[in-house]
């Protein structure tokens, strides 16, 4: 990744899936720029780039298009072109990832999750792609709910779904530039994000003891893997979901050896 350049979106602390990409890729070589909205994250965000190197830490809105323009207005003047852009936004009112999709999802927070957790990434590919003048990658985060029911997913279930969708068609329309577009569905981990979906301890072991691989994934797993999808090391990957999951994706039932687990706790 020497000489690369890439911009970061949507890391919330050093426990983000997005931060353990980013980290990969600058361990890697490349250069990032790291984007942040409001001074609560900026405080966070500041000292992850610092300690990588990097100085280019940007507020954002993925909802205001004056400060999506500003964004890639920057890159632009700073950089000149970029490489690689990963999309790590997703936001929905944690009250609505409880109880059941059907009575507890209201109009706005649907609207509101889909702009936030989706839209955005078409939105920054749009803006992306013209600097990207030597062909490049976008990667985005999704997750296992999108294409199967998990409990208390709820509104993000449908959001993702939405977002992976987009993911294909907009590799459709990014690759005669040599742009490829991808998405990375990690396990469940214990991230900001992750905190506010119901009964997350539960989903934690229940993978555990159901994935092949009979754990759950790790920071440097996603890590590795999201510096594969937006180096050259997958250049001819596009339109792709990579699940990175520990294998749970394919499991249909639960395993035969596996105990049952307390569904308020999460023991054993």
């Amino acid at each position: 990744m020497a000489g690369k350049r890439g911009l970061i979106m949507g890391v919330a602390n050093d426990k983000s899936i997005g931060w353990a990409i980013a980290k990969h890729c600058a361990d890697a070589g490349a250069d990032i720029a790291m984007t942040y909205q409001g001074d609560a994250l900026k405080k966070r965000v500041e000292p992850l780039a610092a300690s990588v190197g990097s100085d280019m830490v940007l507020p954002c809105d993925v909802t205001d298009e004056a400060s999506m323009d500003a964004l890639f207005q920057t890159i632009k003047e700073k950089w000149g072109k970029l490489d690689f852009l990963l999309h790590a936004v997703g936001f929905s009112d944690k009250n609505e990832l409880r109880g059941r999709y059907v009575d507890n999802t209201t109009a706005g927070n649907f609207a509101q999750s889909m702009v936030i957790s989706a839209y955005s990434f078409t939105d920054a590919v749009r803006r992306a792609e013209p600097l990207m003048t030597d062909g490049g990658s976008c990667v985005t985060l999704t997750y296992y709910g999108a294409e199967k029911v998990m409990p208390h997913y709820n509104v993000m279930g449908a959001v993702k779904a939405a977002l992976e969708a987009s993911v294909k068609y907009l590799a459709m329309d990014c690759g005669p530039n040599g742009v490829r577009v991808n998405a990375l569905s990690a396990g469940p981990m214990k991230t900001l994000a992750a905190s506010g979906i119901g009964d997350f301890r539960y989903i934690m072991k229940w993978n555990e003891l159901n994935s092949p691989l009979r754990r759950n994934v790790t920071q440097d797993d996603v890590g590795r893997s999201g510096l594969f999808l937006l180096s050259d090391l997958s250049s001819g990957v596009t339109g792709e979901n990579l699940h990175v999951d520990a294998g749970y994706h394919v499991v249909g039932m639960k395993a035969e050896d596996a105990p049952d687990i307390d569904v308020v706790t999460g023991r054993k």
